[in-house]
């Protein structure tokens, strides 16, 4: 609401409805005559009409002009007087007819001064509703000038502090005066804004208890971890079986990745999953077999071979990613794992196929997200996060994970960029 406006519309109505005013008092209007006075007059023309009429045998006090029955001025007691019956009707004057007999000879027409004779009344009218309007408007005024400020403003200042609210500043304190009419009413907004930033402070808290039980936990995890690795390195000491040394190499590089997954807990939890740190560095695709056979510890992968190239990524979070999408198959297919690469397009492509049910197409755009688990997982433990995490470190390393059925089964796409001649610093 914009009370300028409005007050500038108010005066504006004020000054339109003075001008009215003052056109109607000034508007013409017929006068009251002095009847006995004007039957003097008409009496006296008709019983003189055919002499000569003279100013002496007409009593004072009014103006008249005597007219024939065909126009002709007869007599007139000053100049300037309508001297036509058309004449007459226009200034509203009276007009008598005179008669000698029974037959009408001529007009007694009787001047009417309205214009000098209201004029005083007309000054008195215009001045009293001229005041009367002007005391009207300053009212009014008054009153919108009340509104703005015990109104108009409280509702401004609210929608301000909703603004504030709305865009999380739980710090901007809404002011009360207690005289207002609202002021019962934005205390209560007021009492909202300290109870949702109450609310706030306890949810950073519980984040924050949170991420500590976290931290607290994992440092707990380490020691276990660190026992097996021991143990594992220890046996593949003493041992002279390759098979068996092949078995602890499984357990020991298993270990070292569920102590790197450890020391991530510490960086992110579950809600921050984008934080976890990639750093890209140029590798070469031979590495990318020793990584497969290592997380491959059921043997389910199906003889492949890798072209020659060199990549853009991350070891550690290539590792996490191949372990993520070989125990899904192990988990959800329980078959062999059949791995295609290809160098296409400025990329190298590792796809990944395994032989079971698939998924359904209503849900193949939908496991990518987070904490999502299709109908057929049936009672296999999961959270619906390992393709999840996995597509957000490919993507972190300028790459990409695509999910697709086949004909035998299910498969996922693995995209890794290949390194060019501007390759330059890949530190993220």
């Amino acid at each position: 609401m914009n009370i300028k406006k409005i007050i500038g519309g108010l005066i504006c109505a004020t000054i339109i409805s003075v001008i009215a005013l003052f056109f109607v008092t000034t508007a013409p209007s017929n006068m009251p005559l002095d009847i006995v006075l004007v039957n003097d007059i008409v009496q006296i023309t008709s019983q003189n009409w055919s002499n000569m009429l003279a100013e002496e045998m007409f009593p004072e006090g009014i103006d008249f002009v005597v007219l024939t029955d065909s126009q002709q001025l007869r007599f007139a007691t000053n100049e300037g007087l309508n001297e036509t019956t058309h004449a007459a009707m226009t200034n509203r004057d009276t007009l008598v007819n005179v008669f000698v007999g029974e037959e009408r000879v001529g007009y007694v027409i009787f001047y009417n001064p309205h214009e000098s004779l209201i004029a005083g009344e007309t000054v008195v009218t215009r001045v009293g509703v001229s005041g009367v309007l002007i005391i009207f408007a300053l009212f009014c005024a008054g009153y919108l000038l009340y509104l703005n400020k015990n109104v108009v403003k409280p509702f401004k200042d609210l929608e301000f502090f909703a603004q504030q609210v709305a865009r999380g500043d739980l710090s901007v304190s809404l002011e009360m005066d207690k005289h207002q009419i609202f002021g019962a009413f934005t205390e209560s907004f007021d009492l909202m804004r300290e109870e949702l930033h109450r609310a706030r402070v306890a949810e950073a808290q519980a984040n924050l208890s949170k991420k500590e039980l976290i931290a607290q936990i994992s440092h707990d995890i380490k020691t276990p971890v660190a026992s097996i690795k021991a143990v594992a390195e220890l046996m593949d000491l003493l041992t002279e079986d390759e098979e068996l040394k092949e078995k602890l190499g499984v357990i020991n590089g298993k270990a070292n990745q569920i102590s790197t997954l450890i020391t991530d807990m510490f960086h992110a939890t579950l809600e921050e999953l984008q934080a976890l740190p990639v750093t890209n560095v140029a590798l070469s695709s031979e590495q990318l077999p020793v990584l497969l056979n290592r997380v491959d510890y059921q043997q389910h992968l199906m003889p492949f071979s890798i072209p020659d190239a060199l990549i853009i990524g991350d070891l550690q979070r290539i590792e996490q990613v191949f372990d993520n999408v070989i125990t899904n198959a192990y988990k959800y297919a329980k078959t062999d794992i059949q791995v295609i690469s290809v160098v296409k397009e400025g990329y190298l492509m590792m796809e990944f196929l395994d032989f079971g049910t698939g998924v359904p197409d209503k849900e193949l755009h939908l496991i990518l997200q987070k904490f999502y688990r299709g109908n057929g997982v049936g009672n296999q433990i999961g959270y619906g996060l390992g393709l999840y995490i996995s597509k957000s470190l490919m993507v972190q390393m300028g790459g990409d994970l695509e999910v697709f059925n086949h004909d035998d089964g299910f498969g996922v796409r693995l995209v890794f960029g290949l390194v060019t001649g501007d390759f330059g610093d890949l530190d993220d």
